[in-house]
């Protein structure tokens, strides 16, 4: 694949994510019948449900795809994403186990902005026009903690039984971690693949500005549905 097509194909891919994760980052009909009916302990079965949210958490990736773009060494990457996941770890068992409650559309309009925010940053943003860089190991860890509250939420909203609940947890949030490690491996073969070519710091910055638009789209759309609601 030469450096255009990849390029292009980068593009659709971001442009596809975008649309899919407006109408399709949700629960389907029987993931939603499962968990309103399920009582006790079912490890495996909340396992897959974590798996498949992340794989189809398109925000979770975007945001992901933006820590990762610019990290070259392998210890890097392990650092970042292991703020992220201990972030969100903690918030997805506090949310549910402590009934901590935040609107929906409001979690996931600042999960949007995390996506914007790493663009931003991926961008030199901060020290163009602020003239200082925040520590982005912090930032990833911050924000990781709202896309735990994010994943919350969404399991709050089925009033799930108690009995069996933190066993249940720690499934979804293992398959949380199963999923999330899959679609990374995809985003990063796909950067490490285009880094090959001289495009790849030709269009980084086109990229994250598209990374950015998209995070601004995802925005509009969650604070569309909190006020409209």
């Amino acid at each position: 694949m030469n450096c255009k097509n990849l390029f292009r194909f980068a593009l659709a891919l971001l442009l596809i994510v975008t649309g899919s994760a407006v109408f399709a980052h949700g629960v389907d009909e029987q993931t939603k019948a499962f968990l309103v009916g399920n009582e006790g302990a079912a490890f495996i079965p909340f396992l897959y449900i974590g798996a498949k949210h992340m794989i189809t958490g398109y925000d979770h990736i975007l945001f992901l795809a933006g820590v990762i773009f610019f990290l070259y060494r392998p210890k890097d990457i392990l650092i970042y994403v292991s703020f992220f996941t201990i972030g969100h770890s903690l918030t997805l068992l506090l949310g549910v186990l402590g009934n901590i409650s935040i609107n929906a559309y409001l979690i996931d309009a600042i999960i949007a902005f995390s996506i914007v925010y790493k663009g931003f940053d991926n961008l030199g943003g901060f020290r163009k026009i602020f003239g200082f860089q925040p520590n982005t190991k912090a930032a990833v860890l911050i924000f990781g903690l709202f896309h735990g509250f994010g994943l919350a939420s969404k399991l709050q909203e089925f009033e799930m039984a108690q009995g069996g609940l933190l066993a249940n947890l720690i499934g979804f949030n293992i398959g949380v971690e199963i999923g999330q490690f899959i679609a990374l491996s995809f985003v990063l073969l796909l950067i490490s693949a285009w880094r090959q070519f001289a495009s790849f710091e030709r269009f980084s910055t086109l990229t994250n500005t598209l990374l950015m638009t998209a995070g601004f789209v995802l925005i509009g759309y969650q604070l569309t549905g909190y006020f409209t609601q």
